[in-house]
Formats: structure tokens, sequence, C-alpha cells
């Protein structure tokens, strides 16, 4: 009973040595690629035409919200400076206006970032549906097993893996094409 024991041990020892022997083997034989979408998207062409736009628009918003901010810095000043002289109805007054106008500007600042967001959004969707082509076809035409986002998570890879600058090339091209 014990040798029948110590023989299927060691079988099952046997096995599993070459088990991962097999595994490590079919290991090697994988292409993995790293690449950085976000430095995709930065160094693309089409990307950089997209950051134009949201920044473009960023830009329009700031200025448009600079006076109101700059109305209400000055109402806080007044009530501040002027408050002692007032009677207790008119300080009231004040800052429920101020209190007011405040709460108008961050409802329209919270409109504002939404927009941004979408425009975001709507610039990026068509250049992020091509780079997943762009991507897809790269990883097959280079025999690639694994194609993985910097940023996803990967904590370590060497730079001989890293295909970002192939990819800005290949993404540039695909976007002119279109």
């Amino acid at each position: 009973m014990f040798k029948k024991l110590l023989i299927v041990g060691f079988v099952s020892l046997c096995l599993c040595v070459s088990l991962v022997s097999w595994e490590s083997a079919k290991a090697a034989d994988m292409k993995i690629g790293v690449m950085n979408v976000q430095k995709i998207l930065v160094n693309s062409v089409s990307g950089k035409a997209a950051k134009e736009v949201f920044d473009q628009k960023m830009q329009d918003l700031q200025s448009k919200f600079k006076a109101e901010e700059q109305e209400l810095v000055d109402m806080q000043s007044e009530i501040e400076k002027k408050s002692s002289a007032w009677s207790e109805e008119t300080k009231q007054v004040k800052v429920r206006e101020f209190q007011k106008k405040r709460r108008e500007l961050q409802e329209k600042s919270d409109d504002a970032r939404f927009e941004l967001k979408t425009l975001q959004d709507k610039e990026l969707a068509p250049i992020l549906k091509a780079l997943e082509g762009v991507v897809e076809g790269f990883g097959k035409k280079n025999g690639y097993t694994l194609l993985l986002d910097s940023k996803g998570g990967v904590i370590f890879y060497s730079e001989a893996v890293d295909i970002t600058d192939q990819l800005v090339k290949e993404l540039d091209a695909a976007m002119a094409a279109q």
C-alpha cells in the first residue's frame, strides 16, 4: 500500500514538473506589448486637435465666469467692510443676495463641467474607436499574443515591449484616412 502511494506521488510529481515546463515553454512563445493609451492620445494628431477644441471651450467658459466670480468677491468685500454700518435687515438682504448669486454661479459651474465632459467624450469617442481597430490590427499584423495599457495595472515592463510610439503613427494614419 505504501509502495503504491509512493509510486502515485512520484508520478504526480513528474506530471506536475512536465506541465510546468510545458507552460513555461508555451509562455516563452508569447509576444507581449505594452502601450500607454494616454500618451497615444496626447501625441497623436487627432488627439492634439481634440485637446485644442476642449481647451478653447474651457477658456471660453472660464472667461464667461470671471466677471461673475469678481462680482461675488466684490459683494463679499462690501459685506465685510460695510456690515457694521448697515441695519440688521440690510445685512440680511445683502447676505441672502450674495448666497443666491453664489448658488447660481455654482449651478452654472456644474453645468459647464458637464458640458466639458460631454465635449471631451464626443471628441475622444471617434479617436478611441479608431485606436481600438489600430491596436487590434497592429497586434495581429505583428504577431502579438497580448497588448496591455501601461496605466491599467502593469507594475513593470521593459521599454523593449513598449509600442506606444508605433501606435501613435498607426493612429495618425488611420485618422487621416477617415
